[in-house]
């Protein structure tokens, strides 16, 4: 059911994707959390009662190998990481509720509890299959243990995905020509007992699901090609001695994509009992649960996710927002390759409001992103400095030196319909999930403002006449009416400088609570101003050449 954001009705929870807590973050990660936080900003101010929650993805393969190569436990590997994004979320301004773990206990009693159900309502069967073994390390090779040849395409594949061809999910004991990635044996294969997830019993289910389900359209078509063409059964067991335990087996540990989402249910569970509240409100309620996650996970939550809530008696996600991709320069994100912008060292060096305008306004949130320096230091540049910047220290000092305060002039007519128009420009853009609307009708408004002060040469009008004085003050005060308005509309996008505006404007109260509504209450006359600081400094050139030296050519 789409959630209606005009009118608050239902409490809402919305979630993002988990990190994947094996490294450190960098800006690709960064595509799905900054625009859930703007849409939940926006919630807040629309007086939607919002629940904002996300955790580390603790669990899987990958996080064994990179503790492994380490030489630590994946327990102490996560921890270190999980703080790391805990830590860089916190200086993004970005406002979780709760930020949980899927080690916590828990994610592993909610886990357990679903897949007994799952069990139970006869949605979990044991199969014998083969699977890759090494025989030199003495063990089954799970998923990016092993590596080998797709078996749809012939392409060098991983033993859970074909990452170099055709980019299918591989079940285990699918891979072809298996090759033990720890001591580069090959392997061989072996009968074992897993577990399968009914996952082909949901198809009719998936089909009249898929219709209802609100988001982006890049979720649902993608999925409704998955289900009309195969929906395989899926082996949600491993032989792991990391993750959460399978009922009833002390050697095989669930799936990391079971117990991943479940974080979701979790996550909220432990925020509920911090505040007195009852999780089940959204998991067993009338909630609506609105997902953000990144395109390369579209199938996880639009099939089997709600599938595996369904079969378990679960309440199902209302809304799916899937983003598009990163680049860096044109090519594809590769920490490998160097090709990587670490937010971490972004950070050091410019705001963290400019690298959350640049995520929200590039593009379209479907589409692919591409970050470059150049691009950067234009957007900054360009428009946070010369349009935005510009309008509020040109206008309040204006004001500031020749005042001390808001004057008692008349806001124009077509002021207040400006804002009017922008408002119902941001609620479209929100009820579409189009951040960069949001951003463009703002900064519209913005420019409008620049426009109006120039034009109008109040700087003139205020030694002239009685009249030309008038008319001086008024021209000030719908221009101050512009940057308050701006300020309540931008501040989803970044907070950090808004609340700056906000305290130069002499505001009482806090800009992050103010309605979305306040926009249109006409700023007091008399509501002393304070002299406002450069809030966006240029990126200067040589500073772009440097970074740009450090990006692969």
């Amino acid at each position: 059911m789409k959630p209606n954001i005009r009118t608050p009705e239902r409490p809402m929870l919305v979630t993002c994707g988990l990190p994947y807590v094996n490294g450190e973050c960098h800006i690709g990660h960064l595509r799905t959390y900054v625009p859930a936080d703007v849409y939940v900003r926006v919630l807040r101010k629309l007086g939607h009662d919002v629940t904002f929650i996300c955790g580390s993805d603790t669990h899987g393969t990958p996080i064994v190998l990179s503790a492994e190569a380490r030489g630590v436990s994946p327990k102490r590997l996560v921890e270190e990481y999980h703080k790391h994004f805990k830590e860089i979320f916190e200086q993004l301004d970005i406002s979780f509720d709760h930020y949980g773990s899927t080690d916590a206990e828990t994610n592993h009693k909610r886990t357990q509890e679903i897949v007994k159900a799952l069990i139970k309502n006869g949605y979990v069967y044991p199969r014998s299959i083969k699977l890759a073994f090494c025989s030199r390390c003495d063990r089954f090779l799970p998923d990016r243990y092993v590596e080998g040849v797709c078996p749809y395409c012939g392409a060098a594949a991983r033993g859970d995905e074909c990452d170099q061809g055709c980019g299918r999910h591989l079940e285990p004991g699918e891979i072809k020509e298996p090759v033990c990635k720890v001591c580069g044996s090959k392997a061989e294969f072996r009968e074992q007992e897993h577990f399968f997830f009914k996952l082909s019993a949901f198809k009719d289910f998936l089909m009249g699901f898929l219709e209802t389900l609100d988001g982006t359209d890049n979720a649902r078509n993608y999925a409704r090609e998955w289900v009309r063409r195969e929906l395989r059964d899926w082996c949600i067991t491993r032989n792991l001695d990391w993750g959460v335990k399978f009922p009833g087996r002390d050697d095989l540990v669930v799936y990391v994509w079971v117990d991943a989402p479940i974080g979701y249910i979790s996550f909220t569970e432990e925020l509920s009992a911090m505040r007195n509240l009852d999780w089940r409100a959204f998991w067993k309620g009338d909630g609506a649960i609105i997902h953000f996650i990144g395109a390369d996970i579209i199938y996880h939550h639009c099939i089997f996710w709600p599938a595996m809530l369904k079969g378990a008696g679960y309440s199902t996600p209302d809304a799916v927002v899937a983003s598009g991709m990163v680049t860096i320069n044109g090519k594809p994100l590769s920490k490998t390759r160097g090709n990587v912008v670490w937010t971490k060292e972004f950070l050091e060096k410019f705001d963290a409001d400019t690298l959350r305008y640049y995520l929200v306004a590039y593009t379209s949130h479907t589409k692919e992103l591409d970050f470059s320096w150049r691009v950067f230091q234009e957007r900054v540049n360009n428009e946070l400095a010369a349009i935005l910047g510009n309008l509020i220290h040109r206008v309040i000092s204006f004001a500031y030196r020749n005042f001390g305060a808001v004057p008692d002039g008349e806001i124009s007519e077509d002021v207040f319909t400006a804002i009017k128009n922008t408002k119902e420009a941001i609620l479209e853009a929100l009820e579409e999930y189009e951040f960069k609307k949001l951003v463009d009708s703002a900064m519209n408004l913005a420019g409008l403002g620049n426009t109006i002060f120039q034009q109008s040469e109040p700087w003139h009008l205020v030694k002239s006449g009685d009249e030309d004085v008038r008319k001086g003050k008024s021209v000030v005060r719908s221009v101050l009416q512009i940057i308050k308005a701006t300020a309540i509309f931008l501040e989803p996008v970044m907070p950090s400088k808004m609340e700056k505006v906000w305290e130069f404007l002499g505001m009482e109260g806090d800009v992050h609570a103010a309605p979305l509504d306040e926009a249109l209450v006409e700023i007091k006359i008399g509501q002393k101003l304070k002299k406002p600081k450069i809030l966006f400094p240029k990126v200067g050139d040589d500073v772009v050449a440097t970074l740009e030296s450090k990006l692969p050519r």
